[in-house]
């Protein structure tokens, strides 16, 4: 069992999930390509800094091509924000509190090797690290 829901990620990106929204429903949405607010929508969480957001829309989708998407991004694309807005719903959940997410987030962290969580979510492979960071904070077991 997860810590957040398929919902709550969802709720992070706005996207309209009805009740009993699943892992298999995100998935298909992702395989058919998110639409381009939701990575808008949800780098928003991380930074209130136009600059911020836009160096991390930079890790997902190059900026050119960014710019040629009309509506909707590809299923590569797409995963890397489902990411993201993954990292953030927890982040969320553990300190239950917005701007005590981002603090986090935007935060060097020792487990992290002094690396900001927010730089190293940008990988699949980090953004497990950051999570498992966090389960251990939320749970209170030891780093």
């Amino acid at each position: 069992m997860e810590l957040i829901s398929p919902h709550e990620i969802a709720a992070v990106m706005k996207l309209d999930a009805p009740q009993g929204f699943s892992t298999a429903d995100l998935e298909q949405l992702v395989s058919r390509g998110l639409p381009k607010g939701a990575l808008d929508t949800s780098l928003k969480c991380f930074s209130h800094d136009a600059g911020v957001v836009r160096a991390l829309r930079n890790t997902i989708i190059a900026p050119a091509t960014y710019k040629r998407r009309n509506r909707f991004l590809n299923a590569a694309e797409s995963t890397g924000v489902v990411r993201l807005a993954r990292v953030y719903a927890m982040t969320k959940h553990v300190w239950d509190d917005e701007e005590d997410a981002r603090v986090f987030l935007h935060t060097r962290h020792p487990l992290l090797e002094g690396r900001r969580p927010i730089d190293v979510a940008t990988t699949e492979l980090g953004a497990r690290r950051v999570e498992e960071l966090l389960a251990k904070l939320y749970f209170g077991l030891p780093g």
